[in-house]
This record gives C-alpha cells, structure tokens and sequence, in this order.
C-alpha cells in the first residue's frame, strides 16, 4: 500500500469546463438564490488561474455549453484514479449531456476509459472521495449502490466502502482530504456521523481536521514537488472561523480561493477541476 500513496495528490493535469450563461437561471440548486454571471465567471477565472500558475497544471479548458447549464461542475462528470478514468452517470438527469465533452478530453490524454452504460446506475465524482488508500462514496439523491458497485469494479486495487447521506447533496458536501492520511470535515452532525462510518469502516486510522462549516471542508489538497503541501480552501470573507482553523497547517502552502457564486448552486472548490497525475511527466 505505500506503493500506492507515493503518488498521491501529484497531479500535472486538469480539465476545467466555462461557464454557460444558461448557468444563472437555470442551473441545479437546493435553494433559490440569485447568481451574479459576471462575478460567477470572474471567480472562475481566478480559480483556473490557481491551478495553471500556482500549481503549475497543464489545464484542458473546454467549452461551456448552453443546453448544459451545469457543466461547470466536471467532477461529477468523471472519477479519475491513475491511468483509468470512470466516466460517470450523473444523477440528475439534465446533467447527463455533460459526460460527452469530458469523455473526449480524457481520452486525449490517453486515459482508459470505462463507462458507466448501466442504466440502473448512477454516480456524481462529488459523491467520491478519494484517500489514496481507499475510496468512500456517498449515497445520496445523486449517487446509488449499483453506481458505488461500478466504481469498485473500475478500480480494483481499491476497497470500496459506502456511506449513507441523509441530508448533504455529496459526501464532499462536508469533506475532502487535506494531506495524506487527514481528512478535513464539517462539524455538523451529519457530516460528524459519517465521518464515523468512515473511520468504522477503514482499516486505517486517519487524522482529521475539523472546521466550523461544512462547507468550507471541501478544499483541494496538492502534494507539489517543488511546493509540498498545497491546500486550496476558502476565503476568510466567506467563512473566517474555518480559514483561522487552516492557519495551524503548518508546512502548508495555503491558498484561499473565493467561491461565492458557485456555492449559490451547491458548487464547491473540488466541483469544478477533475485533477489527473500523468505519470510520464513525473
């Protein structure tokens, strides 16, 4: 298994999609609130900058489609581990169309490709989280246990265990990883409880770093060779308890990123970049 957490979080590519205009009006969200498309699309901007020039990734920028009013989101068109990539069956059915796009620009970068054809399955990446030595996915509106049974199948030298959501749209609604073995998550109780169903169910003990908001656990970490620990998180204008929390990080590059337009639509920082290690370019 050390074999397999060598690599983990060195990415050197990612696919990122624009924003439609469709977006403000007609995208997904669980309450209604009104999108600024300008300040929307600037924020993006900025976050795409982020990952080409402080990260230094090799970023595929595809275009944004207006019968696809969420197809900023890519991570949940697409779960990409190594050499392979799952294309998705997102579970909201207008999101469906964005698959396409993503295929095409993962098989570009010479990905194996395997899709998700069942049609009793489905699957958002926003659901799957990825520790280097396992995979959670959470079952959700968006995400069932054919589609959790499909991912285990695609990467099979991963256990793959399953985590109730009752409340939270995505299991990165409330988590992602922040280092090697450390898991950020919300203090909520929904997200404290499956935090607990993931330790109960690990083999491994992992740390974790508890924020006051939920929605500031979801971060973007990056393990750089040049950097070491880069972690991508929210701004103290958005929520300022949780990024005081990040500053005991230490040998931590930390970079806040603002998303307050997109988190009008459920979008957090991982939902819009699907990150991929070319191994060649190590």
């Amino acid at each position: 298994m050390a074999g397999l957490m060598a690599g983990f979080a060195r990415y050197t590519h990612a696919v990122v999609r624009g924003i439609p205009t469709s977006l403000a009006a007609d995208a997904l969200r669980s309450s209604r609130s009104d999108v600024d498309l300008a300040k929307a699309r600037a924020e993006h901007e900025a976050y795409v900058a982020v990952l080409r020039t402080e990260l230094g990734l090799d970023v595929v920028e595809l275009a944004a489609d207006e019968s696809l009013p969420d197809c900023v989101f890519v991570e949940d068109a697409a779960v990409v581990c190594g050499d392979t990539a799952l294309v998705t069956r997102p579970g909201a059915e207008s999101r469906r169309g964005e698959t396409e796009a993503m295929k095409g620009a993962l098989k570009d970068l010479n990905l194996n490709i395997v899709e998700m054809t069942d049609e009793n399955a489905t699957l958002d990446g926003g659901d799957v989280l990825f520790t280097g030595r396992e995979f959670f996915v959470g079952l959700s509106k968006r995400t069932n246990q054919r589609g959790a049974e499909i991912l285990a199948d695609a990467f099979k030298d991963y256990a793959v265990s399953t985590v109730p959501m009752l409340e939270a749209l995505h299991l990165k609604s409330f988590c992602s990883m922040g280092g090697p073995g450390l898991i950020i998550i919300g203090s909520s109780e929904p997200a404290q409880k499956a935090l607990k169903i993931m330790q109960q169910m690990s083999d491994h003990r992992y740390d974790k770093l508890t924020v006051p908001d939920d929605l500031a656990a979801n971060c973007i970490y990056v393990n750089l060779p040049n950097k070491g620990h880069v972690l991508l998180h929210c701004t103290a204008e958005e929520f300022p308890e949780s990024t005081k929390v990040f500053e005991k990080l230490k040998d931590y590059t930390l970079i806040p990123v603002s998303n307050m337009e997109k988190v009008k639509l459920d979008g957090a920082l991982t939902c819009c970049s699907v990150l991929i290690n070319k191994k060649g370019n190590n």
